[in-house]
């Protein structure tokens, strides 16, 4: 078989569903194609629109194999999500939205049967964060829904399940808050028994096994090669890490922004994590347990900002270090590591520029990052993977916040992606790095030393 060089990755984010083929070797995107991953508002609850997604996955695995060869094919995408197969391997149900808050009106039913902390790593989250919250809901809400599954696959792998016909779960998604996970023994929890489910979990699999060759009918569609591999796919936070574990020495730290902010520490010190607080144990590419903690920074974004400008200049970055403007969490409390505050400005919001605006915003989402940071117990070097590598203001508080250096991802819109397509690589993956040193803020370091010590004082 030739070498692979060009892989489609099917890359679903809460936000937006994409298709891109990624080069390997240059490690970048070659082709993108996106839609958005909007919830369908039901009956019988709000879902995700699966039809629609494999419809477009289709489509555009069939151009950008035609504009620039697809030799692999690999899968990401967000947690807190499975796929319910009937015994014709069709939809036993819809999957639900994890934002839906069904889930919590069963909440004190769940809490009885949900596992410890000590058994999952996973703290309990509202609405449906925790999966097994949403399974419990599901269930108890549709009486005949327990017969009718026949299989339970996690998200990454209701898609290689579509291109192969393999069913499959795989670590990384079990691992993410899901409550079915117990990290230290590798295996399922005992809540898997509690739901009656023990019978209809997929086959475990490692993110990077390949599943075998995609179906006739994706062949006849999409034109792509029969014999083509399709790796079995991974959690998208996950795949951001997985560059970083094949070409670096702990310790280290990964921050993967988009609509969530997941801070992976790796290698850093022992913390006794608070589930109260957010933080969690993922587990990666390799099976291993990572201390984690997470806010929806994406989305805090776009709540404050609501159509104002993005970006500002060095006049109103001053105006916001002299006077002191700043935010205090949390912006969107139902996650991250303050969901007892309501947010607040220490001056009237609706007085401010959108320069004004926006690099407060950048200087709050670091500091909320550096907190989720310490704690993890994480140690040295911070990589930060998504949009918010762009973000300099950002990148700049991060560094003073953390005493630590700040680097931004090369790839750093493509991090997911490119994270699932190694899945697939030959090898000599450690030729390539994927991140290095980032610009200093100069004299600007010691101000954003004074304004992260203020804001860190005012939430004690």
């Amino acid at each position: 078989m030739a070498a692979i060089r060009n892989v489609g990755v099917i890359d679903i984010g809460k936000t937006n569903a994409k298709v891109a083929v990624v080069d390997l070797d240059q490690r970048r995107e070659l082709g993108v194609l996106t839609r958005p991953n909007s919830v369908l508002p039901g009956p019988p609850y709000p879902h995700f629109d699966l039809k629609g997604h494999w419809d477009f996955i289709c489509d555009a695995l069939a151009e950008l194999h035609k504009a620039h060869g697809i030799d692999a094919l690999s899968v990401t995408t967000h947690g807190a999500s499975a796929v319910l197969l009937d015994a014709e391997g069709s939809l036993a149900a819809p999957m639900l939205d994890y934002e839906f808050a069904g889930p919590d009106d069963l909440a004190a039913a769940y809490d009885v049967i949900r596992p410890d902390f000590a058994e999952t790593g996973s703290p309990r989250l509202g609405m449906g964060l925790n999966l097994g919250a949403q399974l419990h809901w599901q269930l108890k809400t549709d009486p005949g829904l327990l017969d009718r599954v026949a299989t339970v696959l996690t998200y990454p792998q209701y898609w290689t399940y579509k291109l192969t016909g393999v069913l499959s779960n795989e670590v990384t998604s079990l691992g993410c808050h899901t409550d079915l996970w117990c990290p230290s023994e590798n295996l399922f929890s005992s809540l898997v028994n509690r739901l009656g489910l023990e019978e209809k979990m997929a086959p475990v699999r490692k993110a990077g096994d390949r599943l075998g060759s995609v179906l006739p009918e994706v062949v006849a569609r999409t034109g792509l090669p029969k014999d083509i591999p399709v790796a079995c796919g991974i959690h998208d936070s996950n795949a951001s890490l997985y560059p970083h574990l094949i070409l670096r020495q702990p310790p280290f730290s990964v921050v993967s922004t988009g609509t969530w902010v997941i801070v992976l520490a790796i290698g850093g010190g022992r913390v006794l994590l608070d589930p109260s607080r957010d933080t969690l144990i993922n587990v990666n590419a390799f099976g291993d347990p990572v201390p984690s903690a997470r806010f929806m920074g994406g989305r805090e974004f776009d709540m404050i900002l609501k159509g104002r400008e993005k970006g500002c200049s060095e006049e109103q970055i001053d105006t916001v270090l002299s006077r002191e403007i700043m935010l205090f969490p949390a912006v969107d409390p139902r996650s991250g590591p303050f969901q007892d505050s309501e947010y607040h400005w220490s001056v009237d919001e609706s007085l401010l520029t959108d320069g004004e605006c926006f690099a407060a915003l950048s200087f709050y989402l670091a500091l909320v990052t550096a907190e989720c940071l310490a704690m993890t117990g994480a140690e040295g070097p911070i990589v930060v993977e998504g949009p918010f590598a762009q973000n300099g203001l950002y990148l700049d508080m991060l560094e003073v916040a953390t005493g630590r250096p700040v680097e931004a991802s090369a790839g750093s819109l493509t991090g997911t992606s490119i994270g699932a397509a190694l899945l697939v690589a030959d090898g000599d993956t450690e030729k390539r790095p994927q991140a290095g040193p980032r610009g200093r803020g100069g004299e600007r370091l010691s101000r954003l030393k004074q304004y992260a010590e203020k804001w860190q004082e005012q939430l004690q």
